[in-house]
């Protein structure tokens, strides 16, 4: 259930809503596993609305954060997306951390929150977002009985330039003039660019993941270009490059975790090439 709205003359935005527990990075399940249900809410200012300046009007500033409770359930961590234990993801869904120690298995256990400040900028053709994010979460050993409250930090920082004039938008470019080759109409283009980091609680590798196969880092950049050719069809581009700290154990033919993900994604930097077409109505 969520509540979402606008007050004092849409100067201020809230959502909040109570939800099916979810680890980072998963969509909460049908079924709850949580001692407690997820509490969820995000709050955003737009300051400088009433101002006529339009260097600041859409200047926005909102702070959002999420509480829970999990006792024993692997399900409480990320996702097995492109390894078999739970853990991060790289921009092209390859495992570069997992909760994979070299004895007993990992689940989460005890209170999760998150908080995560942002800001968002656009004036004219010109967009720019930042975020930071803090996602705290109990883990446990059952094997070698060991506890520990983990604390992860990531950060990002995106900017848009629609070349062909139209206001930048976070959710969506609107064409002033659809793609008609014959009229000579080309619809919008957008350039993007992105940069943002990944940090591991150092004390993950203390009983909880292996140093020498999972990074305690992961840093990427991306460029793109987007081509909205109307107001319900997009073809999106990107070239993204992702650098790790840690991790890159040498393949070693007495130990096969060497020869999975994250070992095989964090010996070298990572290269993506990206395209997707989108129809949307």
């Amino acid at each position: 259930m969520q509540l979402w709205g606008e007050f004092a003359d849409g100067f201020a935005g809230y959502s909040a809503g109570v939800f099916n527990v979810a680890g980072d990075g998963r969509n909460p399940d049908n079924v709850d596993f949580g001692d407690d249900r997820e509490y969820a809410a995000r709050l955003s200012l737009r300051p400088f609305r009433a101002t006529e300046s339009k260097w600041l009007n859409d200047l926005t500033i909102g702070v959002g954060g999420s509480y829970s409770q999990i006792s024993s359930n692997a399900f409480g961590l990320p996702g097995t997306t492109g390894g078999t234990h739970p853990g991060y993801v790289t921009p092209a869904l390859q495992q570069f951390f997992a909760y994979n120690p070299a004895v007993g298995p990992v689940v989460a256990d005890g209170t999760q929150w998150r908080i995560s400040p942002s800001l968002q900028y656009r004036v004219g053709p010109f967009g720019l977002l930042g975020e930071y994010a803090i996602s705290r979460q109990g883990v446990y050993n059952s094997t070698t009985f060991r506890s520990a409250d983990l604390e992860h930090h990531a950060w990002q920082l995106s900017a848009q330039w629609v070349l062909t004039g139209e206001p930048a938008s976070f959710t969506g470019i609107t064409p002033r003039r659809s793609f008609d080759p014959r009229g000579g109409d080309w619809g919008a283009w957008q350039l993007v660019g992105r940069i943002g980091q990944l940090d591991i609680d150092d004390e993950a590798f203390l009983g909880f993941s292996n140093p020498a196969i999972s990074a305690s880092a992961a840093t990427s950049w991306s460029v793109g270009i987007n081509w909205w050719l109307n107001d319900n069809l997009r073809l999106l581009t990107s070239f993204t490059h992702s650098s790790f700290d840690g991790g890159g154990a040498p393949a070693n033919i007495t130990d096969p975790s060497t020869f999975q993900p994250p070992a095989t994604v964090t010996r070298k930097d990572e290269n993506v090439f990206m395209t997707r077409l989108q129809l949307g109505f």
